[in-house]
């Protein structure tokens, strides 16, 4: 069920990036950003890593997750724990990335983008998840 619900959840934060990376292309002329400054955010020199936008990044890795995830649900993986584990490392690594960026919206670029949060908080939420399924898959051993 958990990696169900992380499935879910990465479909959330996989429009979430889209969104922005639309807005990143020019495809999007405004943000809709009803808390924060999203477009100070976005348009910021951090918004861009290794030659591309931020926005790409958090596309690419929801896709992961959404893939690891759906994966781990079929009956083959249900119960490998490798699934948990690469589970584990994935949403650790977000979590540490959206901390560096939350880091930088609050003390470098002195504003805060409501999507970047809502990534945020997704991320955290699917690291939880991840913690207690590999939690459940060393109980079981």
């Amino acid at each position: 069920m958990r990696r169900m619900v992380i499935a879910a959840i990465s479909l959330v934060g996989l429009f979430v990036a889209m969104y922005l990376w639309l807005y990143k292309l020019g495809v999007l002329g405004q943000l809709s950003c009803s808390i924060g400054s999203c477009e100070t955010v976005n348009t910021s020199k951090w918004a861009t890593l290794l030659g591309q936008p931020v926005a790409l990044w958090g596309v690419c890795f929801y896709v992961a997750m959404l893939a690891v995830a759906v994966l781990g649900t079929l009956e083959r993986f249900e119960r490998d724990r490798r699934i948990a584990v690469a589970l584990m490392v994935m949403t650790s690594g977000g979590v540490l990335f959206s901390g560096w960026l939350t880091y930088l919206e609050l003390a470098v670029i002195h504003a805060i983008c409501q999507w970047c949060v809502v990534s945020a908080v997704l991320v955290l939420v699917m690291f939880a998840l991840s913690v207690a399924e590999l939690k459940a898959g060393s109980q079981e051993r």
